[in-house]
Formats: structure tokens, C-alpha cells, sequence
């Protein structure tokens, strides 16, 4: 069950790879699931979760949205996808999220600012480059901006990929041979091992968005280990109530077979920030 991860980078033509690319695999390519499942766990509109995506949310809606329910929402949908296969999943952080999964094939696709610029004055229909360059810079500074706040790796980093293609050079065409070419390569593939690896993530995202869910743990940072549905919390809660309502949420998640509560509690009554997550 291939699962190819994919940027999305601004007049790449990344698009027009991926479509054909799961066109010729049969696969099915991840559209707008993320920002609709998102916008709906946060009850916002998705424009919202689109403008900040594109860098395009004022300063007002960048401070008053929560930036860590973005992530932990997102990463849900992406491991749930994953975990279901058959699947290109093209930006979100799809290749830095997935990449410690061995079957997991991670491309970017690139192209110089210059056919970018002219690909989008196309797409606009308007001969303003100087608008064009600018927002292809934004769009630039927003994914840059993001892998580097949520993975702490700098967007573009070749060594984060298993292939990078350039579309001022390679056709789509090409472009999509050399995927299939690498998915069909004995090191993409899907063992049971790479297979359990990717279901432990996929638990480990429910259960952490199940805690930013509840009301008794939303503010509740623990460490997360799923291995085959047995879930191990690790860190420290503020009191005992905090300890059992972590297990028990936990415990409620589809595909928790079990719970080892490793947590322990403060010996101190003072509430330290770093006990919370903000």
C-alpha cells in the first residue's frame, strides 16, 4: 500500500505531479480533508485554517489562533491517512511527519522563482510580476515559518527527502516515472514492521488529540509511546485527579487496547509553567 508524502511549494508544479502520479498508481490524493477536519475540530471556518496555512491570517487571527491544535489536529489526520494507505499526501508537513516511517517515500518537488512567478502570473491572468514574486515569497515564508516552528528543520533541506526533482528540467511526466520507480524499489517496501511503526503513530496522534479534547486534560503535556494498541504515559501531572483523568481519556481511545500510566506527580503544590502546555 504505497504512501508517498509530497511538499507544496508554490508554481512547483508539485500538483500536477501528484495528480498524475496517483492517477498511474491508483492512489488517492489527499485534497482538502486536512483543512476540513481541522476547521471542524476547532469549530472555525476553514478560510481561517487556509489563510493561516498560506500566510495570508492577520496578526489578530495568528495570536488569537491555537497554534498547537492546529498541529496535533492536523498530524491526526495525516498519520490517519497514512495508516489507511494508498494515499500521496502533498504539504501539512506530510514528509518531515512521516518520514521515520521506512515505506514512506518523501519528494519535493521544486522549480526556480522565476518559472514560479511565471507560472502564477498565468494562473492569475495578470502581468504584474512584481505582485506575483511577492506573493510567491509569502507562500515561501509561511511554509518556512512553519516546518521550522513545528519540526525545527529548515524548509528545503535536501537531506529531508528520498528524491528531489526540478521542474525547470524534468517533466511532470518524468518527474512521476521517478516516483513510481522508487516506490517500487526494495527499500520502500511495506514490511510489518514499517507497517506496526506507522500504526503506533497514528495511536499515538488519537490519543494526544483525545487529551486536547477533554476538558480535565486539554492542558495536560505528557509523553505518548503506542506499541501495537498498549499506550505508555510518561511525564509529570500536577495532582493525583490530573493522573487519573490522563489514563482514563486515554484508555477511551479506538484502538487502546491498554494503559501503562507511568506519570508521576509534583511533590510541589506550586504551579509551575512548565508543568502546563500553553
Amino acid at each position: 500500500m504505497p504512501v508517498i508524502a509530497m511538499t507544496q511549494e508554490m508554481g512547483s508544479l508539485a500538483k500536477d505531479v501528484a495528480l498524475q502520479l496517483a492517477q498511474s498508481l491508483d492512489l488517492a490524493v489527499m485534497r482538502h480533508e486536512v483543512i476540513e477536519h481541522v476547521a471542524d475540530k476547532m469549530q472555525v471556518p476553514k478560510s481561517l485554517i487556509g489563510r493561516l496555512r498560506g500566510g495570508k491570517a492577520g496578526l489578530v487571527e495568528r495570536l488569537t489562533t491555537d497554534q498547537r491544535s492546529v498541529a496535533l489536529y492536523t498530524a491526526e489526520e495525516l498519520f490517519a491517512l497514512a495508516d489507511r494507505g494508498d494515499v500521496v499526501l502533498r504539504g501539512w508537513g506530510a514528509t518531515c511527519l512521516l518520514r521515520p516511517v521506512p515505506h514512506v517515500v518523501c519528494v519535493r518537488v521544486t522549480r526556480s522563482l522565476r518559472k514560479r512567478v511565471e507560472w502564477l502570473m498565468g494562473h492569475l491572468e495578470t502581468d504584474d510580476a512584481e505582485f506575483a514574486e511577492a506573493e510567491v515569497r509569502r507562500s515561501d515564508h509561511a511554509h518556512a515559518s512553519r516546518m521550522h516552528d513545528q519540526f525545527g528543520v529548515t524548509w528545503g533541506d535536501p537531506v529531508l527527502y528520498d528524491v528531489v526533482l526540478n521542474t525547470d528540467r524534468v517533466s511532470v511526466e518524468s518527474c512521476v516515472e521517478q516516483i513510481r520507480l522508487l516506490v517500487q524499489r526494495p527499500e520502500f517496501a511495506e514490511t510489518a514492521e514499517s507497517r506496526a511503526l506507522l500504526a503506533n503513530m497514528a495511536l499515538e496522534a488519537r490519543v494526544r488529540v483525545a487529551l486536547k479534547d477533554h476538558a480535565a486534560t486539554r492542558d495536560i503535556n505528557v509523553t505518548i509511546d503506542a506499541n501495537q494498541g498498549q499506550v505508555t504515559l510518561r511525564g509529570i501531572v500536577l495532582n493525583a485527579e490530573e493522573r487519573t483523568h490522563t489514563e482514563s481519556v486515554a484508555t477511551g481511545v479506538p484502538g487502546v487496547a491498554g494503559v501503562d500510566n507511568q506519570l508521576r506527580l509534583m511533590t510541589s503544590s506550586r504551579l509551575f509553567a512548565s508543568s502546563k502546555q500553553t
